[in-house]
Formats: C-alpha cells, structure tokens, sequence
C-alpha cells in the first residue's frame, strides 16, 4: 500500500475517532501516530487502518484497546529523580508558604507520577494541606492510576528513583507486597481526584500552584504544543510552577513569555507575574 494512501486511512480514522467518540488525536505529531497505528493494526490483525476503522466505529468495544496504543502509558515512579530532588530543594520551600496547595498532573498515564508527589508532598509535610488533580484521556488508564497497583518487578528501579530523587523515607513505608504485586497505600490517593481530562479539547477548570507535564506534549504537534502551555498558563496562580519532560522545553512557544527557567537544566519553570 502507498504511503499516500495509508495517510488519507490515518487522518479518516482520527476524524472519526473524533466525530464518533470525541477523542481528538488529529493534532498528535503524525510520525508517532503513524507508528502507533501500524502496531495497533498488526497486533489486533487488521489487513488495513481502515478496517481497523470500521470495527472501531461500530464496536464501542474495540476503543479503550485502540486507545492503549495511541495514549503512552511508559513511565515509573520518580522519574529523572533529579527532577523530584530539585522540586524537593527548590520549589517546596516556595510552597511551603501557601495555606493549601493544589497540584496538576497532566497526562497521570498509569499514576506512577501522581504516587511519587504525594510521596515527595508527605516527606515535606506538605500533603496535608494539598489537593492533587490527575487527569488522562484514557480511562483505563485512569482505573489503573486510581488502584495503584504495580508489578513487584518494578520496585527496585521504583526504590533507586526515590533514592536518588533526597527520599526522606523508605518506599517500602508506602506499599504492601503480595503475589507479585506491590499495593500503594491508599492514603497517598485521599487527596486526589483522579478524572478525566483532555489537553486538546478542555478547559481550564482550577488555579494551580503547581502543574506537573511530563514527557506528554512530546508527541503533539506545535500548534497543539501552544494549545496546552496556554492552558497551564491560564491554570497557574501568579509564580505557579510548571514542570515538563526532559525532551521537552517552552523554547519556541508562542508562550514563552509568560514564564521565566526556574531550575537550569530540569524543565522546571515559574510562571511570571501578568
């Protein structure tokens, strides 16, 4: 099949993923899209992204697996700790003088981000007094974030990460392990809203002192780029933080000026006074 002819399959079917189930994926960057559908139809064994399409269309049952393919649920628990330890010496400290705090995590993915804050939050007695918003589009994905259930195998890189990241405590102290599997402790999710949330489609909905982004906005497009710093722009209190991916920078956005580099070298940034 000619590459021409998959790119018109591939922007049908994002046009109907979003006329049909309101799931626009049509401002993703086009080469990760394009790889994702190719694995997507090769694993559920579909000759052609329009056969996929039309199974998709007519079978509700067939979204949340597509969408296991085209949202990334690849992280870990504090991820690049350096990151965590410059927002555990560096942006606390600012936090900590705030009455209530309230925290963003955009594109919480499986929740492996939104348990490493509420960890870092309660090592700094900070948590308390914060609410933590984790949203994603996909509710699976969300369901899994919500139970914060994790396979055993992962802990140790999980337990280095922390390590590394200034923990003040043993991660063993926040989970039960049993039959494979290590249960975070469902205090660390009583102040959290897990809900879903769409960085192409939604509104701002509270003011942030914080907003943590990370390793999302690397597969949109540039106008979608702009689209979601926007967003966390309009969502931030007057010197919110905004964190985002290691890949990724507020360099070249149309927004760019509304915020100052917080922490060189750690994407961390604060928002400047309107």
């Amino acid at each position: 099949m000619s590459d021409s002819i998959e790119d018109l399959e591939i922007q049908l079917l994002l046009e109907a993923l979003h006329q049909r189930y309101h799931y626009d994926f049509r401002h993703y960057a086009r080469a990760s899209i394009k790889r994702r559908l190719a694995q997507a139809r090769a694993q559920l064994g579909f000759p052609t992204i329009s056969a996929l399409q039309d199974r998709v269309l007519h079978d509700p049952n067939m979204l949340p697996r597509l969408l296991d393919f085209l949202t990334v649920q690849v992280s870990e628990m504090f991820r690049d700790p350096s990151y965590f330890r410059a927002l555990r010496e560096t942006v606390l400290p600012h936090l900590r003088t705030y009455p209530s705090l309230k925290v963003w995590i955009a594109g919480c993915s499986m929740g492996e981000e939104v348990y490493s804050l509420a960890i870092l939050f309660r090592e700094e007695g900070l948590y308390d007094r914060t609410i933590f918003y984790a949203t994603d589009i996909n509710p699976e994905a969300l369901a899994a974030a919500e139970a914060g259930v994790y396979a055993l195998d992962r802990i140790r890189k999980f337990t280095e990460n922390h390590q590394k990241s200034g923990g003040k405590s043993s991660l063993s102290d926040y989970y039960t392990a049993a039959y494979g599997r290590a249960a975070f402790d469902k205090s660390l999710r009583s102040r959290v809203v897990f809900s879903d949330h769409s960085l192409v489609t939604d509104a701002v909905f509270a003011e942030m002192h914080l907003i943590s982004c990370r390793n999302v906005m690397i597969y949109f497009d540039r106008p979608l780029q702009d689209r979601a710093i926007g967003l966390f722009r309009d969502s931030l209190t007057r010197k919110g933080f905004l964190g985002l991916g290691s890949k990724e920078s507020l360099r070249f956005s149309a927004h760019a000026g509304a915020f100052v580099e917080f922490v060189e070298g750690e994407k961390i940034y604060q928002r400047r006074d309107p």
